[in-house]
């Protein structure tokens, strides 16, 4: 039987092993394409993919077993279960592959794109720039078609030019601009406040006018120190919430 075949990872030593093969394990199952194998790998094969021990590779696969993104069974194997709740909460402890996963998983509809001039609340992380390659993009529940967010994102424009519009459809764009475009990533600064919903949002979202969102502001950045990207998402608040853990090493 054919197994499904997750993304690969470059591992940080300084952030718990488990903890980043869960996640990027967890962002490659909600981003998998449905014609893609329910089976997983062994513990095994997992564990020489990632370049980590079995116990290691136990540890996070018990992370996606109680979080119900997967199912195991003795002697039959490990398997994606195919009817998991999306939208879950999603624990962020530095990890790239946490918002990959975090942005995964869900049906996207491509609302507009093009080019437009930088917002003046993002002017200062584009220097020198006077426009920006745009993308508005709205989520939605792949089992009840309910809409969950809606994301803007504000790109530099050379960057803009070799993103393709139909991997949107299927990856989130951290995960676009790290293994499509081939960027390198050093970090990303997020910031998430209550806010309530404006007649936009209210309207895309499906919920009362002024009703609570989760605001997102995403702020991801080059090796040099340069944005590359500025990722704004309004979450319902009745369907997400995030938790950070802060290691005190």
């Amino acid at each position: 039987m054919t197994s499904f075949a997750p993304d690969s990872i470059v591992l940080n030593r300084k952030l718990p092993l488990w903890y980043q093969v869960s996640q990027s394990l967890r962002a490659s199952i909600l981003g998998r394409s449905p014609r893609d194998p329910l089976r997983l790998p062994t513990e095994e094969q997992l564990a020489g993919h990632y370049g980590v021990s079995v116990l290691t590779m136990r540890q996070a696969l018990k992370e996606l077993e109680d979080e119900g993104l997967i199912t195991r069974h003795r002697r039959r194997g490990t398997f994606i279960e195919p009817t998991a709740l999306q939208g879950a909460p999603v624990r962020l402890l530095g990890s790239v592959d946490a918002i990959v996963a975090q942005q995964s998983g869900m049906t996207t509809e491509l609302l507009g794109h093009g080019t437009a001039p930088v917002p003046v609340a993002y002017a200062e992380l584009f220097p020198g720039t006077g426009s920006v390659a745009t993308y508005h993009r709205l989520r939605s529940d792949e089992k009840t078609g309910e809409p969950t967010n809606h994301a803007r994102n504000y790109l530099r424009p050379d960057l803009g030019e070799r993103v393709d519009v139909a991997d949107l459809a299927r990856w989130p764009m951290t995960k676009v601009l790290r293994d499509v475009v081939g960027v390198r990533i050093s970090r990303i600064t997020d910031s998430v406040e209550a806010r309530l919903a404006d007649p936009e949002t209210a309207r895309l979202l499906q919920v009362p006018l002024l009703s609570p969102i989760l605001h997102y502001t995403g702020i991801t950045y080059d090796e040099e120190g340069q944005v590359l990207d500025v990722a704004v998402i309004h979450y319902r608040g009745d369907r997400f919430s995030f938790t950070v853990t802060l290691d005190a090493d």
